[in-house]
């Protein structure tokens, strides 16, 4: 299988993307990596910090999108950017996913127009697995749709409850709807007719509601929100989650005793770090679009890309695209 880098995506790149390819590799000997940026660009950096790059294919791209660039400008000025041509390989068929820890906004834009949705979705969404008590949760839509019609909020309850199923490996995947209240008449308008369509779909697990406090203790598998109170979800479990860390490490290092201390919790705070730390998960899947999407957090290392890398290698194994294609459609009142 080919996946597809964005070399020059992130605030790392390209070092952190061509360590964490190689990092990849040697986990998976069934995946290809193409390198999609400036050919010249990348043999310089990589000759300088003595990386090989004989283990890769480099696609070459003159163009780099930034961060302050519109995101529409990936399909017009900036279509020789490394993401808009990493883009294109998989619109060609020369890559079975693509990965960039570049513009979210840029890689959204191209990810419906460039590559293109999963015939009968609505809207792609930004899908981050996150960690839970009970293991993880995965959250969509993190921030793509600001706001969100009903019919859009089932489709990635559909989307979301696949995925779950296929590549982290839940069986019958419990699906809630992220709310103010439990009751099903809280919330907007929105809110109740998507929480009356989740009820009637057959193909899910709806448990009903939840509230945002419930949600860090693993009160269901899938999280189906508006891209704005998601993205409020995902950026508020984020900074908890920095926070607790460093008031952890901070309290450790008052005095002689809690030193020790520290010392003796090592291992233990080692785990807890992983078990907090997103980046393990991967990244965050557009979740339907035609092709695999990984968006990798903007500032990732090499062990972020290669777990990102992973991810993607798992949605083309498990066929996670087709297996929406062909359930998409169990979605009540599709237009």
């Amino acid at each position: 299988m080919n996946i597809v880098l964005d070399a020059f995506g992130g605030d790392n790149a390209p070092i952190s993307v061509i360590k964490g390819c190689l990092l990849a590799l040697d986990n998976y000997r069934d995946i290809k990596i193409i390198l999609s940026g400036n050919k010249d660009m990348l043999e310089k950096i990589a000759k300088e910090n003595n990386l090989s790059l004989s283990r890769f294919e480099i696609c070459n791209a003159k163009d780099i999108i930034d961060v302050e660039d519109n995101p529409m400008e990936i399909c017009k000025s900036k279509i020789l950017s490394s993401m808009a041509v990493g883009m294109n390989l998989l619109k060609k068929g020369d890559g079975d996913a693509f990965v960039s820890a570049g513009s979210t906004g840029a890689l959204a834009v191209g990810s419906s127009l460039l590559v293109g949705r999963i015939k009968g979705v609505k809207r792609a969404a930004l899908a981050p697995v996150m960690p839970s008590a009970k293991g993880c949760f995965m959250l969509l839509d993190a921030g793509a749709n600001l706001e969100c019609r009903p019919e859009m909020l089932l489709q990635f309850a559909i989307m979301g409850s696949i995925y779950s199923n296929k590549v982290l490996g839940v069986k019958n995947p419990k699906i809630g709807l992220a709310n103010v209240g439990a009751e099903s008449s809280k919330g907007t308008e929105a809110h109740k007719q998507a929480y009356i369509l989740l009820k009637q779909c057959n193909y899910i697990n709806f448990i009903g509601n939840v509230e945002a406090r419930d949600i860090p203790f693993g009160a269901c598998d899938v999280v189906v929100s508006d891209g704005l109170s998601g993205n409020m979800i995902l950026k508020t479990m984020e900074g908890t989650s920095n926070f607790f860390v460093k008031t952890l490490r901070d309290m450790y290092m008052q005095t002689n005793a809690t030193k020790i201390a520290a010392a003796l919790m090592s291992k233990q705070n080692r785990k807890l770090k992983k078990r907090m730390d997103y980046t393990e998960y991967g990244g965050a899947v557009f979740m339907g679009i035609s092709q695999p999407i990984i968006k990798a957090h903007g500032n990732s290392d090499a062990n972020a890309f290669k777990n990102a890398i992973r991810q993607a290698r798992e949605c083309i194994k498990q066929g996670v695209i087709d297996e929406i294609s062909k359930n998409i459609g169990s979605s009540v009142g599709d237009e």
